[in-house]
């Protein structure tokens, strides 16, 4: 069986954690920010989990939205976590993701995501791509998914991909969106991330922002149309010298539009705001363009 643990990040329904039952005790897929930990402490008892009675760890990649209080839970017990290689090292030295994000939040760090801590090394396990973890009667497959990030794992459990991010962000039945943070936004990589998942022939899709859906190929179909189509309308408004805040402006402008034709309320449109907020999608995007394909921005 597999719990959805709401973290409550400024409110309800933005990020989840999953709580998978097997036969040799619980394991934890994703821990949300340190700044969540009390309401993932919280939800675990709710369901009788102490972090010490945590078999393992999975976490997708190394932002602090999906790992972030990995140190809290090795901190009080929880044995080992497994992770992308290319994120290990970030686990167990925090200190150069800190800095980076730093940049980007300033002084919003704490309230967004908590304190920064670092995992023992003897408690990190770098998984490779294709790799088997068993915990009981549980099998837990790492397949390596760039395209949002570079050191991304999605984690495949008896038909179920806890896709972390690759798999878009959906909220409450709605449609799914691309998450296209800085600084490794890859496309071409993302459609091939995509295809993999798709061959899995998965029963059911759980990406961290935010529930279970059964439609997998569907959902994975209308996550990649808009990949693309989002990210050639950025390209149109940067060759068109459109700067940052008009394109934040009308990236808003086009997400709302499509949310709102699929029926969601206020309350739905800002849930997806706070897990995939625009401006960050405008400065990933842009740089997309910038680094991958400078030529792209030349062509009219």
């Amino acid at each position: 069986m597999i719990h959805t643990l709401d973290l409550q990040f400024m409110r309800p329904r933005t990020i989840a954690a999953y709580l998978v039952e097997t036969s040799a005790g619980p394991v934890l897929v994703e821990t949300g920010p340190e700044s969540t930990y009390p309401h993932l402490k919280a939800a675990l008892a709710e369901r009788g989990v102490l972090p010490a009675d945590l078999q393992a760890v999975f976490v997708s990649h190394i932002h602090l939205d999906h790992a972030g209080a990995a140190w809290r839970l090795v901190a009080d017990g929880a044995p080992v976590v497994y992770v992308h290689p290319k994120g290990a090292p970030h686990l167990i030295d925090p200190s150069r993701l800190w800095e980076s994000a730093s940049r980007i939040y300033g002084d919003q760090m704490e309230k967004l995501w908590g304190r920064s801590g670092s995992v023992p090394a003897a408690r990190v396990r770098a998984a490779e791509d294709g790799e088997e973890v068993r915990v009981g009667d549980a099998r837990f497959l790492a397949l390596d998914t760039p395209g949002h990030a570079g050191h991304h794992h999605a984690w495949l459990t008896d038909g179920v991909i806890f896709s972390g991010d690759v798999g878009g962000v959906r909220i409450g039945g709605g449609p799914v969106v691309p998450p296209f943070p800085p600084p490794e936004i890859h496309l071409e990589l993302w459609k091939a991330s995509l295809d993999r998942l798709r061959s899995l022939g998965a029963a059911e899709i759980r990406p961290t922002h935010f529930g279970a859906y059964a439609d997998v190929a569907a959902h994975l179909d209308d996550l990649e149309d808009r990949i693309f189509r989002w990210a050639d309308r950025v390209l149109d408004w940067m060759r068109a010298g459109l700067g940052e805040e008009a394109m934040i402006a009308r990236f808003q402008e086009l997400v709302e539009g499509e949310l709102r034709a699929a029926g969601l309320d206020e309350e739905a449109l800002e849930e997806y705001e706070i897990a995939d907020p625009a401006w960050m999608s405008i400065s990933g995007l842009a740089r997309y363009w910038r680094k991958v394909h400078p030529e792209r921005l030349g062509d009219g």
